[in-house]
Formats: C-alpha cells, structure tokens, sequence
C-alpha cells in the first residue's frame, strides 16, 4: 500500500450539498491506493471544478460518490455526505434511493452511457419509476426535462441514442440525470468529444439547470478555460490527491503549487500572430503502485528543494487557497 502522507482537517462548508471528507480508493488485490484521502466540499447552487492530467483520479472520485466503482476497486476510507448523509456507510440498497435521485451523473461519452436498445424516453422514465413516481407523472416529467434541455419532444422521446446527433446524445444524458431534480450533479468531461458550438451550448445549460434547480455541480474537465468560466471553487488533483483547491479567480491569478502554475502555463494564448510554443510540463504522472518518495510531483517540480524527496506534504493554508506544496511561491525560481 502506498504511505500516505499527514492529513489536515478539511475545511468545513456549512450546508454542503456534497461533502466529501478523507477519500481513499484502494485496488482489492494489490491495496494500492488510487485515490488518497481526497477531500471536497460544494454547496447548492455553486460549481466546483476537478481538474488534473488523466490518471490522476478525478473520475474515480466521481464513481465513488456514485457508488459506481468497478469490483475490483473498493472505498479503502472516509467519507461522502450528500445533505449531511454519509452514503458510503449505507447498504447498497440504501444507496440506491441516493444515486440518481439525489446525486446524477453526466458522463463522458453519452453512446456508450446511454442504453443502445432502448428509446431515450423510457430510459428517463425508468429512471423516475425506479424511485417510486407513477408511470404516468413520470412520462410528463421525462416529456419536461427534454424540453428543459432544448431537444424536440415528440422525436427524442421516440429516438434511440444512435438516430440523434452527439449534441443531442448529450442533452439526452444531461436529461436522464436531472430528471429527478438531484442535490448534486456530477459531469465528468462532459464535452470532450463536442465541437466548440456544442461544447458551449452544453456548458451553458448545465450552468442554467443549476441556477434554475439550485444544484451542487462538480465539473470534471482538462479545460481550464471551462472551469475559469463556469466554477466558483477549484480542485487540482495530482496522484490521486488533491494538491491545490480555491477560489477559482484566486487560483487561476496567484497559483500556490507548481503544479497548477504548470497547467496554467501550459494554456495557449488566444491573440496574436506570434503565439509563443505551448509551455509542458516535463516527464509523465507516476504510477500509483511505485509512488517517488516524498512528494510526488517532485521529479516533475522545477522548485523542487531536498526536502521534497524525504516528505509528501500536508495540504496547508496558503492565503485564499490550500496548497500541498513545501515552498512558498514567494520562493520559487523562475
């Protein structure tokens, strides 16, 4: 099992729709931890977005708030409060009156989320059936929701996901998980495989079902464009933790960890004629089972110091933000 490094208490968010406190997602066979004591907070009506390279255990955060985690891979530790509830200690049952209900999910890719041999209409009426509504007010609801989200009634209800454009695959998932009015919406890269008028119109609406819904939403992305636009608060997970989380306006102007100063680096620049080469971050995120001693975006760090090779630090207070990092930024070199 990879060593852990010294927990700090989490900041409390009073009336947290989503509060997740001290997550750890562990690997049944090998005890490797692939997500380490993870903590986050969002309230009603506010956006907190999830950023990080690939692997770094953001869409395993997102499953385990569902409880959608594959066998193989369990919820080694801690907690997630949805209104207070803690639903990890709940029987599965239990939390299956939670999942949809009270926590939805967008996800990636609508083709494969979406059920191929099922129209787009039953799939969101089986959805609010399964959680007690009659057939007949859930068929309303389902005829509702499609409209919320700016499709053709008559012919979504109707469609298989295939006979709809990726736009409209998108829309139709967005309206299978908000049909149910959940506290909490979790959209894990929703907008990838979009092109940008489409990626804007989705963004756009999530945004405008939040205001209207007064929902919770965690926005999964790589795009920190996105996240500067939509989230209030930020969370940067790096190897499967989190090493930097703010207010986004304070995160994105004054970085506290290298890391997060790398990824804003790294945007391209949207004027000029003479854009300058994308800055990169150098060498690749570590394998969770063989973690480098110390912290764990040392070799990567071009602020790296002797005591980032002996101990992975604790997320501390850093002004606005809380950052894992052992140097201040007033120190840092160019």
């Amino acid at each position: 099992m990879t060593e852990r490094s010294e927990r700090t208490a989490p900041v409390v968010v009073p009336h947290a729709a989503l509060a997740v406190e001290g997550l750890t997602v562990t690997v049944r066979s090998t005890g490797v931890d692939l997500v380490r004591g993870v903590d986050l907070a969002v309230e009603p009506g506010r956006t907190l977005g999830l950023v990080g390279e690939s692997g770094s255990g953001k869409s395993l955060t997102a499953l385990a708030v569902m409880g959608l985690l594959p066998d193989t891979i369990r919820v080694g530790g801690g907690s997630v409060r949805v209104d207070g509830r803690d639903v990890v200690a709940l029987p599965e049952a239990e939390r299956r009156t939670v999942r949809g209900a009270q926590v939805g999910m967008v996800y990636q890719e609508p083709m494969t989320a979406l059920n191929p041999l099922m129209r787009i209409g039953p799939q969101i009426v089986e959805g609010l059936t399964a959680h007690g509504m009659a057939a007949a007010d859930a068929r309303t609801r389902a005829a509702e929701t499609l409209e919320r989200v700016g499709l053709p009634v008559d012919r979504a209800l109707r469609a298989y996901p295939h006979q709809l454009s990726g736009g409209m695959r998108q829309r139709a998932m967005i309206a299978v998980a908000v049909a149910q009015r959940p506290r909490v919406l979790i959209a894990d890269e929703p907008t990838t495989a979009l092109d940008v008028t489409i990626q804007r119109q989705v963004i756009d609406l999530v945004d405008e079902l939040r205001r209207e819904d007064g929902m919770a939403v965690v926005w999964i992305t790589h795009d920190l464009g996105v996240v500067a636009h939509i989230a209030d608060r930020t969370a940067v997970m790096y190897a499967g933790r989190v090493v930097e989380e703010g207010t986004t306006a304070e995160l994105f102007a004054r970085p506290s960890h290298p890391y997060t100063a790398g990824l804003l680096r790294s945007l391209p620049a949207h004027r000029g004629a003479e854009r300058p080469p994308l800055t990169q971050i150098g060498g690749l995120p570590p394998d969770p089972a063989n973690l480098p001693p110390g912290c764990p975006f040392g070799p990567r760090c071009p602020q790296r110091r002797d005591v980032c090779t002996t101990a992975e630090p604790p997320l501390l207070d850093r002004g606005p933000q809380r950052a894992a990092c052992h140097v201040p930024p007033e120190e840092w070199t160019a």
